[in-house]
C-alpha cells in the first residue's frame, strides 16, 4: 500500500561504473519502503540513465539525487556540477528521449553550481478497490399514514383532561 505521507530521500555519491547500479538499488529500496514497488523500474531507469550521462560526459563526479513524494507525484532530481548538457543528451535516442518516454514529465535547470535534471512520475494505481455492483434486493412498499391536523388545544394538552 502506498503512502499517501510526503517523503523525501537525498543522496549525494560520486560516480563510477559501479556505482549507478548500487544507486539503483538503493533508491529501489526506499521505493518499496515507501510502498511505491509500483515506481521502481521507472524511477531507477531514469536515475541510472542520467547517472550513466554523467560518468561518460561529466568533468566532475560528484552528484547528489534527491527523491520528493507529494502523495501523487514522485519527483526524482540528479545534479551534477557540469553546468553544460552534451549534445548527445539532444540526440533522438539520447538519454532525455527515454526519461520523456517512462516519465510523466522532465526538465532540467541551472543550480549554484551546476544543473539539476529532474523527472515526475505520477501515482497511476487506484487508491480503493472498484465497487462491484450489487442487484437490489426486492422491497414491499410501505406507506405512512399522514398526520392529521389536530388542534392548538389538543396538541398542547388542554386543562380539561
Amino acid at each position: 500500500m502506498k503512502s499517501a505521507t510526503p517523503r523525501y530521500y537525498h543522496l549525494d555519491v560520486e560516480i563510477g561504473p559501479e556505482k549507478v547500479d548500487q544507486v539503483g538499488r538503493i533508491l529501489a529500496a526506499h521505493l518499496r519502503h515507501w510502498g511505491l514497488h509500483f515506481l521502481v523500474e521507472p524511477v531507477c531507469h531514469c536515475t541510472q540513465v542520467l547517472l550513466r550521462a554523467v560518468e561518460e560526459h561529466g568533468t566532475d563526479k560528484e552528484t547528489a539525487i534527491e527523491m520528493w513524494w507529494t502523495g501523487h507525484h514522485l519527483i526524482t532530481a540528479v545534479s551534477d556540477k557540469d553546468r553544460d548538457l552534451p549534445g548527445l543528451h539532444y540526440a533522438p535516442q539520447g538519454p532525455l528521449t527515454q526519461i520523456a518516454a517512462l516519465s510523466d514529465g522532465w526538465g532540467s535547470c541551472p543550480a549554484a553550481v551546476g544543473k539539476i535534471i529532474w523527472f515526475a512520475c505520477r501515482d497511476r494505481t487506484p487508491d480503493h478497490v472498484p465497487l462491484t455492483p450489487v442487484t437490489p434486493v426486492p422491497c414491499v412498499p410501505e406507506s405512512l399514514e399522514v398526520p392529521r391536523e389536530e388542534s392548538m388545544a389538543v396538541l398542547a394538552g388542554s386543562p380539561d383532561t
